[in-house]
């Protein structure tokens, strides 16, 4: 019986206030749901079955020190063969591809709806979900599968492409606890395309908070007109011109933006107009700044109140250092060689970061502190040997008290209260080599 198993006939027996493990918030219908709706559901015996696959995929996410071999080996997910001996890398390899990226997509999109869009109504502000969207680049193996899919970045000054091929990744989060509610991702390419992807999955009653990238009518306003009391906030650009409509309050206008030709162009459907409420603000030290949202009812929605509250993006900055940084390591990040394998990978990656992340949230509501008090760092850590641990007692019915304590020592972990007078002003760190693209490990001459 395999470590997955022995978690789900242990979950029962689990008291209510210990830890809820992975298996009991993934739960092994939406496994089987996952790939019976995608075709790779498991017909004949195999050493790794497709719902093994499905485990192994996310322990690569959650263990990226291991090779994939000793993953599969560590979590007990191969089924025993006659002779007894252990799955071949091959086998594995192939046992990957039979599966494929479809139910690994599924699954994520399944359970990222629920937690995702559930952790949001937990932590409202005056009665709307918080959410926020940004994109990021991520490195993928140097393969001539992935260059031609993904291509990259420029290397600028003429040097040709980046290093590696990159994919682009934008998430839908949960601002307060940092849960993913979706995602999209795909070849390299203009991040407002990924996030209009997710706007249908924003529900009514919400605010979305984005970086001022975002700022375009083609973007903002399908998201703001897709459904009801769905809105947006984020910061005007040097070039953004309005005209004033109504002044609100000091600092707080109700203003009007000409949607340009060229928007209109893309979009039939969008007004040659747009009504929104901008904010001005300025903090000690730093220039004047401009908030601009569709939250235009001044007396629900005070502008001090959306000043503080824009700045709560930045915690999606932070879940992609949780990701990249902690997650991932800031190794060459995905391990696949071919676009199938990376997309299949990528969806593990984000399933285990959100597995992580629930069991914060869980500790976060005993303690009865915010989720972004929890260190990830710690949690990470003490989750990765829960999973070593389970796998090597092959002792189900001690697991729930062994998970008992790893919560109570994981309190001792809480992170101080945010400091709000904290500055850190953007800066370039490394700089870029001078010297040629070395892309396929050979010798420089």
């Amino acid at each position: 019986m395999g470590f997955a198993s022995d978690i789900l006939l242990t979950s029962a027996a689990t008291e209510p206030h210990s830890f809820e493990n992975f298996s009991r918030h993934l739960d092994s219908a939406w496994i089987e749901e996952a790939l019976l709706a995608t075709g790779t559901a498991t017909v004949r015996r195999r050493r790794l079955p497709s719902e093994q696959v499905v485990w192994l995929v996310i322990g690569m996410g959650l263990m990226r020190d291991r090779p994939i071999s000793a993953v599969v080996e560590q979590l007990d997910l191969a089924l025993p063969s006659r002779s007894g001996s252990d799955v071949a890398s091959s086998g594995i390899a192939q046992a990957r591809a039979r599966v494929g990226a479809p139910p690994l997509e599924f699954l994520f999109v399944r359970t990222a709806g629920d937690w995702g869009h559930a952790s949001a109504d937990r932590h409202r502000w005056r009665g709307l979900a918080l959410y926020g969207v940004d994109g990021t680049a991520i490195r993928v193996p140097d393969s001539d599968e992935n260059r031609r899919h993904f291509g990259g970045q420029p290397a600028g000054n003429g040097r040709g492409d980046a290093g590696y091929p990159q994919l682009r990744l934008v998430v839908l989060m949960a601002l307060r606890s940092h849960v993913l509610a979706g995602a999209s991702f795909g070849p390299y390419d203009d991040e407002r395309r990924y996030a209009n992807d997710l706007w249908s999955s924003i529900p009514d009653n919400s605010l979305t908070i984005v970086d001022r990238a975002y700022l375009a009518a083609t973007c903002l306003m399908p998201l703001e007109a897709g459904g009801n009391n769905r809105h947006w906030l984020t910061r005007a650009t040097k070039r953004t011109k309005w005209r004033v409509v109504e002044k609100l309050g000091k600092g707080d206008l109700l203003v009007e933006l000409t949607v340009s030709d060229y928007a209109r162009h893309q979009n039939g459907d969008l007004p040659k107009t747009w009504l929104v409420r901008a904010i001005e603000y300025r903090h000690a030290g730093h220039d004047k700044q401009v908030l601009l949202t569709s939250l235009t009812n001044a007396e629900l929605y005070p502008a001090e109140e959306l000043v503080e509250l824009y700045h709560e993006r930045w915690e999606i900055e932070l879940g992609y250092d949780e990701i990249k940084t902690e997650l991932l390591e800031r190794e060459e990040t995905i391990r696949s060689k071919n676009p199938e394998g990376v997309a299949q990978e990528m969806c593990g990656v984000l399933i285990a970061y959100n597995l992580v992340r629930l069991e914060m949230e869980r500790l976060a509501e005993e303690a009865d502190i915010s989720p972004t008090r929890v260190s990830f760092v710690v949690a990470l850590r003490f989750i990765r040997s829960e999973w070593e641990w389970s796998a090597a007692s092959r002792t189900p019915g001690a697991i729930p008290g062994h998970l008992r304590d790893m919560r109570i020592k994981i309190r001792r972990f809480l992170l101080p209260p945010r400091r709000s007078d904290r500055v850190y002003p953007r800066a370039v760190k490394i700089k870029m080599s001078n010297y040629s693209r070395n892309r396929r490990g050979g010798r420089l001459k």
